[in-house]
């Protein structure tokens, strides 16, 4: 009897599977071979290791390559729908052949993106492997009009530069194009993009064009609703009228340009934007009142211009979607007022910046917000305490911004909080540092509270912030030995400069180091006794600061095996004996400062660095003759 009700059972899931499987077809096979000749093309133009290019686009003739990685197909017809090619490293001024492109006909999305695979660093660092152009022998600058279908095109972080421009005119279906972080320059040809009228989201950001914005060519793309033009080099006035006639624009962009002269007031005619993001310009003017109609707006930023006047929070008070709010100005003379009264605005923020906006007080609206993650009070006017009400009512918020303010005294809650940024630099701090800071934050992962005056020890319970990446102690009063296992393996930066911090330096224990140091700066204290050997393990180690302190002994010469260490100050110290040549040996090291010693000998010469060396050797007892490679 249990075997038929298994036996059952089985055909039950066998007709289930059968059912999913109806109407599915396997790749067609004119695109399995043209995927193979883009894969051999591709593989033509890599640097190394070309056999390992797109490894599961294979030649097995029971694959199917609609399961292939990168690749997507129609579930009824077989034909790919969606290309992309995972990382590449392709040799210098590599081209794409369009041309093998044109065998898929329903191709909607092609990707060639580099960003979406983990981090890329700043387009200095990675001058190759990228896509510089396109060609095609026989259609020319028409030839992607063969991709009828083609709707997404997406070609971030690669070195492309404006010879693409007349290819992308011809793909007149695409209602999608990214061209985010390349190397496009001089005035933005927006004419030669007039006939992509299907097109809804345009990102032009992190390039180099230059000029003004020009709006009235950009008019003709009726359709626009989301346009990025910020980490340009824009100037000029800024002029949007032509962008104010896209009545169905979402989102717009400009900030980090240059662009100068007051907020259009056009821009509130747009009913349906809800992204308006103008930050780190140089606009000028008041802001204007109108802004309280964009009523379907959810992220304005306004930050880091030049506005000036009075703006009362108040004009904002009914736009109830708004969710992200960024205000401030450059100028000193922006003041942002909050209505008089109890006031209650129909928004809830996840995050407000109200950065130089002349603030004598913390807002108290902010305690009817349920959602803060993020707040950024910076530079401004705020007095008496530490708002810790923020911590006990919002257990989601993630950074808090005080710095650059009037405060005078720092409590903590009694509950631990789950805070990761917290900057409280630059206030007037003078009293002793809370000692469980560690236990009531253990989640922080940067801290600064430089520029006050914070006495006592160091707290024990630094220990506890496992997560800290960066550690900013200096400028304040502390006294007192480091604590031991002071450092976690998490530490990239810690700032200990211009305190009263005596004793050995000795932060690292046997057991339990960080080795993922950065940057050190333990500068003007009062630290004694000789470079201890736990430096030694900071590989990554670019930047060491332990000049006037009163440290002895001699230089060690395994400094020199720090491979990154860029800048190494060791000045107005007691430190004796000859120069290591090790230091002479290293190419990264650009300031090396030795002065104000008792260092004696000859001055090393085999100077190797691949940098211009700055070199500060005075107030020693050195002797001989200056090297000609130092001359």
């Amino acid at each position: 009897m249990e075997g038929k009700v298994f036996l059952c059972q089985y055909w039950i899931w066998v007709m289930l599977l059968l059912g999913q499987l109806h109407g599915y077809k396997s790749c067609v096979e004119k695109e399995r071979e043209a995927l193979l000749e883009l894969k051999k093309y591709i593989a033509s133009i890599t640097k190394e290791y070309p056999d390992s290019v797109l490894f599961a686009w294979t030649n097995d003739t029971k694959s199917d390559c609609c399961l292939w990685e990168e690749i997507k197909c129609n579930r009824t017809s077989g034909r790919v729908t969606e290309i992309a090619f995972g990382p590449l490293d392709l040799n210098e001024n590599s081209l794409l052949n369009l041309s093998l492109l044109h065998p898929f006909e329903d191709v909607r999305s092609l990707n060639l993106s580099m960003s979406r695979f983990g981090y890329l660093p700043p387009r200095s660092f990675y001058t190759e492997g990228r896509f510089y152009g396109f060609f095609d022998d026989v259609e020319g600058y028409k030839s992607l009009r063969r991709l009828r279908n083609l709707e997404i095109l997406d070609l971030s972080s690669n070195r492309f530069n404006n010879s693409i421009i007349p290819f992308l005119s011809a793909a007149t279906s695409l209602t999608t194009l990214f061209l985010r972080d390349n190397y496009m320059d001089g005035p933005f040809p927006a004419k030669e993009l007039r006939d992509l009228t299907n097109l809804e989201l345009l990102d032009l950001s992190i390039n180099r064009f230059n000029g003004t914005i020009p709006t009235q060519e950009l008019s003709a793309l009726m359709k626009l609703k989301a346009l990025d033009l910020s980490d340009n080099e824009f100037s000029g006035s800024i002029q949007l009228q032509g962008i104010c006639k896209l009545k169905n624009m979402e989102e717009l962009d400009l900030s980090r340009n240059k662009l100068v002269g007051q907020l259009p007031t056009c821009l509130t005619g747009l009913a349906g934007l809800r992204v308006l993001e103008l930050s780190s310009n140089q606009l000028a003017g008041n802001m204007p009142a109108s802004l309280g109609s964009l009523e379907s707006l959810e992220y304005l930023s306004l930050f880091d211009n030049n506005f000036e006047g009075f703006f009362s929070l108040g004009l904002l008070s009914n736009l109830t979607e708004l969710r992200v709010l960024k205000l401030g100005s450059n100028s000193n003379s922006l003041q942002v007022a909050l209505p008089e009264g109890s006031w209650n605005p129909k928004f809830q923020l996840n995050a407000i910046v109200l950065k130089s906006c002349n603030l004598a007080k913390i807002p108290q609206f902010l305690l009817q917000q349920k959602g803060l993650r993020l707040v950024d009070l910076s530079d401004n006017k705020i007095t008496g305490n530490f708002p810790t009400w923020l911590l006990e009512n919002y257990t989601e918020l993630q950074v808090l911004c005080l710095q650059k303010n009037y405060l005078t005294s720092f409590q903590l809650p009694k509950s631990t909080h789950n805070l990761t940024f917290l900057d409280l630099s630059a206030n007037e701090f003078r009293h002793l540092f809370p000692e469980n800071i560690g236990w009531i934050l253990p989640q922080l992962m940067v801290m600064n509270v430089s520029s006050n005056e914070f006495q006592g020890n160091l707290p024990s319970s630094l220990k506890n912030m496992t997560e800290i990446i960066s550690l900013d102690l200096s400028y304040n009063r502390f006294q007192g030995k480091i604590p031991k296992g002071f450092l976690k393996n998490s530490v990239e930066v810690l700032k200990l400069s211009h305190n009263k911090l005596s004793g050995e330096i000795i932060l690292f224990e046997e057991e339990h180091y960080s080795n993922k140091i950065l940057e050190l700066l333990l500068d003007n204290n009062q630290f004694t006794g000789e470079i201890e050997q736990g430096f030694r393990r900071l590989h990554l180690l670019a930047i060491l600061d332990i000049s006037n302190n009163s440290l002895s002994g001699v230089i060690p010469s395994w400094i020199g095996e720090l491979q990154i260490l860029t800048l190494l100050l060791l000045s107005n110290n007691s430190l004796e004996g000859e120069i290591p040549i090790s230091l002479f040996n290293t190419s990264t090291l650009s300031l090396l400062d030795l002065s104000a010693n008792k260092l004696s000998g000859e001055i090393p010469s085999h100077v190797k660095s691949s940098n211009p060396l700055v070199l500060l050797l005075q107030d020693n007892n050195l002797s001989g003759a200056i090297p000609d490679d130092l001359l």
